[in-house]
């Protein structure tokens, strides 16, 4: 699969290994937080400043769907680690999954 730039249709895709697809709500702002608008299925939005945080601190936070007081901090992966490199070099909060 890959990752395209809403933000910057020309910049080429970022590909990403097909497990992604569930990852990346680990990483989304939800519509509504910070003006972010509703979006079509398969975009999504990531705040350039929690790409950037997160690249710092090589973790994500992650609440729990059933308890939303349990959180837990995930190690960043390789793929993930270079995906949020891409996100920050480009200046890019907006991006489309496509196969």
């Amino acid at each position: 699969m890959h990752l395209y730039s809403a933000d910057k249709p020309d910049l080429p895709p970022f590909p990403m290994p097909d497990r992604f697809r569930t990852e990346i709500v680990y990483f989304m702002t939800p519509p509504g937080d910070h003006g972010v608008p509703v979006l079509p299925p398969d975009e999504y939005w990531i705040r350039l400043e929690d790409a950037k945080r997160w690249l710092e601190e090589f973790v994500v936070c992650v609440v729990s769907p059933l308890d939303a007081e349990s959180k837990a901090e995930i190690e960043l992966s390789e793929d993930q680690e270079a995906w949020l490199e891409w996100m920050v070099q480009n200046e890019i909060q907006h991006v489309r999954i496509a196969r």
